[in-house]
């Protein structure tokens, strides 16, 4: 047997084992997996905490994959319960550390040589292990500078990839057998997590996507990057030394400034640049005195289109200036329609929610709790917000969260209000108008030049006789019962009066036999088209289409 399916089969038991263990015996029955019956004999049903902190416990138990999964659907508000989502925010990336001879060894694949060759000094014990990997501190023999080397855990992908074999048929099954899951097109939702999952996996694209986001020259300090010392399984940044936001002895000598610009750099990231950061929790920012706030671990990034951004300004521009209608426009603009939606009713919802916003100081307003509340009604109305906009809103709820972890009295709503005004005023200066007015006059050029051969196209099919086209009615269904009911009874009232006038022909002839004098043929035809009618009075009496 294949060493994958084997293990396969072992850590299934396990996944399954750890679900009875904290009481979700119901969720394990659905599955229907041969040999389940087996496995919950002799389980209790763990149900001493909450729901959701018993998902956070199985998720840290069963180890990195789902750790990990449950790190990037905390990021998805629009899909789950705020406490589910709290919840898994709080979960913790921790490991122990791996035999140094196993670093070393695929530390040396990656390189193509030994440790000694490209690094004068290399610390053999790691200053942070995760779930994924563990980092070194060392010194790059050519450069000379120092740097922090981050190398995947062995045995790692193999795992992730067993986890998640074993994730898509629970997802399958249940999507198949739940019915009230089948809203979350589980199926989806894991193809979406699984290829999110296995880019944090591929150091070189963090590499790259560290690059990419200092090329946009941020305001607070990203790591160089040495992009040829890295590979999928290892990589080569610049060492920063100082403190992260989560440590409790941090001191920052003027936290208002370093809140307001951490806050700003991730409503330009978002706003601006288009690209940012998907998970800038205090764990994921360090302090140096020397570099100020300085972003690490870019393993999951958000990209916004020029579209999407300008859809963004108008829907944080309607919450700052409480403008219900632009905000209301912007959300039925940006999110997709699973069914008719009540406007009006929506509307009314996400004024109430204004409402509370604002009711309290202005500087202790939230706008990322504000977002949450709005993202939470959309869910309710089926209304679905494009899986990067979700990305952006949990980030800049983050961002938030942070800013105000290191001044809790920093005015947001404020501190947005300037940002989106000097960002809005940008989008119609002269220069970018006039970059719109070329873009949309060489599509228009295009489409005429397109013209001409989708016409010939056209006339080529119809003198092949090969232009088919198909229409469907829509709605009509009932319009069809309605004739053919009218056509049945007028061709039944027809066979009524040919059989009354037919009778009354046969009974002036006195044609034998005789009964009471008429000829029974012409009584027979009476009684028959009496009943008939009869019986067509009253269908049209109990139907009511009189």
């Amino acid at each position: 047997m294949h060493f994958r399916t084997i293990a396969r089969l072992g850590r299934f038991r396990e996944v399954i084992v750890t679900l009875l263990k904290y009481g979700f015996e119901d969720l394990v029955q659905r599955l229907e997996f041969p040999g389940i019956e087996l496995l919950k004999k002799g389980f209790k049903e763990g149900k001493d905490v909450g729901t959701y902190v018993r998902i956070k416990h199985i998720l840290e138990e069963l180890g990195p994959t789902f750790i990990k999964i449950g790190q990037i659907m905390s990021l998805r508000p629009d899909l789950l319960p705020p406490d589910l989502v709290k919840e898994l925010s709080k979960l913790q990336d921790q490991a122990a550390t791996v035999d140094n001879g196993l670093i070393s060894a695929i530390l040396e694949k990656s390189l193509g040589g030994s440790i000694d060759q490209f690094f004068s000094e290399f610390n053999q014990t790691p200053f942070a292990a995760a779930s994924l990997c563990q980092v070194h501190r060392a010194v790059l023999k050519k450069e000379g500078i120092a740097v922090a080397v981050k190398v995947q855990r062995p045995g790692i992908k193999r795992l992730m990839e067993v986890d998640l074999d074993i994730l898509k048929a629970i997802a399958d099954r249940l999507h198949e057998r739940s019915t009230e899951l089948k809203i979350y097109d589980l199926p989806n939702l894991f193809r979406v997590t699984r290829r999110n999952l296995l880019k944090e996996l591929d150091f070189f694209r963090e590499a790259k996507n560290m690059k990419i986001a200092r090329s946009y020259k941020p305001d607070v300090y990203i790591p160089e990057v040495y992009l040829d010392y890295c590979s999928e399984r290892v990589m080569v940044s610049e060492f920063i030394e100082g403190a992260a936001l989560s440590e409790p002895s941090l001191n920052i000598a003027d936290p208002h400034t370093i809140a307001k610009q951490g806050l700003n750099t991730a409503i330009k990231q978002i706003l601006e640049d288009g690209y940012f950061h998907a998970d800038p929790h205090p764990g994921n920012i360090i302090y140096s005195t020397e570099k100020g706030l300085c972003l690490l671990d870019w393993g999951m990034v958000g990209r916004l289109s020029e579209r999407d951004r300008y859809d963004m300004i108008d829907l944080i521009r309607g919450i700052v200036e409480k403008d219900s209608s632009l905000l209301m426009d912007t959300l039925l603009r940006i999110t997709a329609k699973e069914r008719d939606v009540d406007d009006r009713a929506l509307e009314r919802e996400i004024s109430e929610v204004l409402d509370l916003f604002f009711s309290g100081p202005i500087k202790g307003l939230n706008i990322g709790h504000l977002l949450l509340a709005i993202t939470d009604i959309l869910r309710e109305y089926r209304l679905k917000l494009p899986s990067d906009l979700v990305i952006m809103i949990k980030a800049l709820v983050t961002a938030e969260g942070t800013a105000r972890q290191i001044y809790p009295e920093l005015n947001v709503v404020t501190e947005a209000q300037t940002y989106i005004r000097k960002i809005a005023s940008k989008r119609y200066r002269s220069e970018i108008l006039w970059q719109a007015v070329k873009r949309a006059f060489f599509k228009f050029v295009a489409i005429q030049k397109d013209i001409p051969v989708r016409i010939l196209r056209i006339a080529d099919k119809i003198d092949r006789d090969e232009l088919a086209i198909r229409f469907r009615h829509e709605n009509l269904e009932s319009l069809n019962h309605t004739l053919e009911n009218i056509s049945n009874r007028v061709a039944f009232s027809v066979i009524i009066a040919a059989l009354i006038i037919g009778s009354s022909m046969i009974i002036t002839t006195g044609i034998g036999p005789l009964f009471f004098g008429y000829p029974a043929l012409g009584i027979i035809g009476y009684l028959i088209s009496s009943l008939l009618g009869l019986w067509l009075i009253v269908i049209i009496i109990r139907t009511k289409k009189y």
